[in-house]
């Protein structure tokens, strides 16, 4: 879900950054006046300028959703891992040290140990 929103938000990011290079500058309609030919357009001589705006109007607001989807996203994705943490659960599996075999005492319990005479 994530993936393609993000590849939603960057294909409307390059949708907005060039259709923002396509439109012309306020100071391009004082041109238009004089017969310049820009009135020979395909949407008609002012179609393009509100048909333009309005599709940059859209574009700029699905790129505001999705950044906002995108960071809710984001900041609930689940709590952050490290490599270490990824790697404390392959540690624990190794088997442990086998333990130390006791002496056989024959049912008795062992002798107390006392000093040497002569101390």
């Amino acid at each position: 879900m994530m993936i393609v929103l993000l590849v939603v938000h960057v294909i409307i990011c390059a949708a907005l950054v060039g259709l923002v290079l396509i439109q012309q500058g306020q100071g391009a309609d004082a041109g238009a006046a004089f017969g310049s030919g820009a009135s020979q357009t395909v949407f008609g001589s002012r179609g393009a300028g509100s048909f333009l705006t309005r599709l940059t109007g859209a574009l700029a607001a699905g790129l505001f959703i999705t950044s906002m989807v995108l960071a809710y996203l984001g900041s609930n994705a689940g709590q952050p891992t490290s490599v270490t943490d990824r790697l404390a659960p392959a540690s624990a599996t190794q088997p442990a040290a086998p333990a130390l075999p006791t002496p056989p005492t024959g049912g008795q319990a062992p002798a107390p140990v006392s000093a040497p005479p002569g101390n």
